[in-house]
C-alpha cells in the first residue's frame, strides 16, 4: 500500500459488478451506489467493478449520475480455467491487479485470494425461509455462504438484526461484524404538483392506488395485500359509489413460487383493479412513488428495506410490515406498522391512512424527515472504516 505525504491511504479496490449484469434490484442499486459514493468520498481511492469476460458488457456511464474519474468498470478476459470467476479467474486478476481489498457486494467473496476481503450478506432468508426460495438456490447458499462468512476477514451487514442473525447462524465473532445502514438514491424525492399532474397523465394514473414494489416471490407477502386490498376495495365500493374505485399497482418483475398468486389475483373477483407494471425505470418508480395513496410493504423477511425508504423520500405513505429489520430501518413513528401475516391488521392500516387525511399528512411528513438520515456519503464512509479494519486484521495475521 501506498502512502501520501498526508499519510492517507492510496488503496485500489476491487469490487463485485455481477449484481450490475442484470437490471438491477436491491444488491445492484447497493453495489452501484456504494461504488460511487466511496469514489466521491476518496477521491484518491481508485476502485475497479470487475467482472468476467463470460458476462455481458456493463454500461454503468448510462446511469443518471456521472462516474468519478476514478471509478470503472473492468471486463476481465477469463479462458477456460477463469471461465470459474469465484476459484480461479478473480484470485488471478486480484493477484495481477494487487488489490488492496476485495468487497464482495452479493454474498461471495473468493476463499483463495492474497488480499483482506469484504463479504456484505444482506439478510438471511434463504437459511431462515427457505420454503419462500427455490430450492437449488437454498441448497447453494447452505453450501456456500458459510465459507465465506469464515473466510471473509470482515462482514458488513445492512442492519442490527441481520448483524446478530449472522453472528449466530455462523458463530461468527461479533466484532467481524459490522452494521452499514444503506441509503435511498438520490434521485428519489417528491415531484411537485405540476410533475405529479404529467406523470399521472403520462402513466395513465387517473384513479386512486396502493403501490407495492418488489420482486414477486413469497417472502414479499402479496398474497395478503391482496386479500386486504379485496377487502377495503369492496367496502369503499359499498360506502358510496360516488368515490374514486381504489386499485392497486404492483412493480417489479416476476420471481419464483409465484404461480399460485398469479392463478389467485386472476380469480379475484377485482382482478381488473390490480395491475403488474413489471420492471420499470427509475422515473417512472419515482412516479408510482409520489403519486399513490400508500406504499405498502407487507413482507414476511427483509435485510434492510430500500423500497419503503425510497417511498418516504419521496413523500408516500408508509405502512409495512413489523418485522425486526423495518422496525430498525423504518422506526415506529414515521411509518405505520402492522403484524405481517394477519389480514384484519393490514385492512386496518390501509383503512385509517387513505381516510385519515391528517394521518396521510403527518406520515408523509415523517417519512421525508426519517428518510433524509439516510445518506450514500455515510454509508460510504462507515464502509470506508471497515475497509481500514479489514486491513489491520489482514496485516496483523501475516
Amino acid at each position: 500500500m501506498i502512502f501520501s505525504n498526508s499519510a492517507r491511504p492510496l488503496m485500489h479496490i476491487g469490487l463485485d459488478a455481477i449484481p450490475l449484469i442484470e437490471p438491477k434490484t436491491g444488491i445492484g442499486h447497493y453495489t452501484f451506489e456504494l461504488a460511487h459514493a466511496l469514489a466521491e468520498v476518496e477521491p484518491s481511492y481508485n476502485l475497479e467493478l470487475a467482472y468476467p469476460s463470460t458476462s455481458p458488457a456493463l454500461n454503468i456511464e448510462a446511469e443518471r449520475l456521472p462516474l468519478p474519474s476514478n471509478l470503472q468498470t473492468v471486463r476481465v478476459p477469463v479462458g477456460n480455467l477463469g471461465r470459474h470467476w469465484w476459484l480461479i479467474g478473480l484470485p488471478l486478476y486480484a493477484r495481477r491487479r494487487r488489490f488492496d481489498i476485495f468487497h464482495g457486494t452479493n454474498y461471495e467473496v473468493p476463499l483463495l485470494i492474497q488480499c483482506p476481503t469484504v463479504l456484505t450478506v444482506h439478510d438471511l432468508s434463504l437459511f431462515l425461509h427457505p420454503a419462500t426460495h427455490e430450492a437449488r438456490r437454498v441448497r447453494r447458499a447452505r453450501r456456500r455462504l458459510p465459507l465465506m462468512a469464515r473466510r471473509a476477514t470482515m462482514i458488513i451487514t445492512p442492519t442490527e438484526s441481520v448483524r446478530r442473525e449472522v453472528c449466530a447462524h455462523f458463530r461468527i465473532d461479533p466484532a467481524k461484524v459490522v452494521t452499514v445502514p444503506e441509503a435511498p438514491r438520490r434521485f428519489f424525492r417528491p415531484l411537485s404538483p405540476d410533475e405529479i399532474t404529467a406523470a399521472r397523465k403520462r402513466l395513465h394514473l387517473e384513479e386512486d392506488f396502493l403501490l407495492a414494489v418488489g420482486t414477486i416471490e413469497p417472502r414479499k407477502n402479496l398474497h395478503t395485500l391482496v386479500r386486504a386490498f379485496e377487502e377495503i376495495a369492496h367496502g369503499r365500493q359499498q360506502q358510496t359509489s360516488a368515490r374514486k374505485p381504489l386499485h392497486l399497482v404492483i412493480a417489479g418483475k416476476s420471481g419464483w413460487l409465484n404461480d399460485q398468486f398469479f392463478a389467485d389475483v386472476a380469480r379475484s373477483t377485482i382482478s381488473e383493479r390490480i395491475h403488474f407494471t413489471g420492471y420499470i425505470s427509475d422515473e417512472d418508480l419515482r412516479a408510482y412513488y409520489s403519486c399513490c395513496e400508500a406504499f405498502v410493504y407487507p413482507s414476511l423477511y427483509e435485510g434492510f428495506g430500500l423500497p419503503p425508504l425510497e417511498a418516504m423520500a419521496c413523500g408516500a405513505p408508509v405502512i409495512a410490515g413489523r418485522i425486526p429489520a423495518l422496525r430498525e430501518t423504518l422506526g415506529d413513528t414515521a411509518a405505520r406498522l402492522f403484524e405481517p401475516t394477519n389480514v384484519e391488521a393490514l385492512v386496518n392500516a390501509i383503512g385509517e391512512v387513505i381516510s385519515n387525511r391528517e394521518l396521510h399528512s403527518q406520515l408523509s411528513i415523517a417519512g421525508q424527515s426519517h428518510a433524509a438520515r439516510f445518506t450514500w456519503e455515510r454509508t460510504a464512509q462507515l464502509t470506508r472504516n471497515v475497509y481500514m479494519e479489514a486491513i489491520k486484521r489482514w496485516t496483523n495475521t501475516r
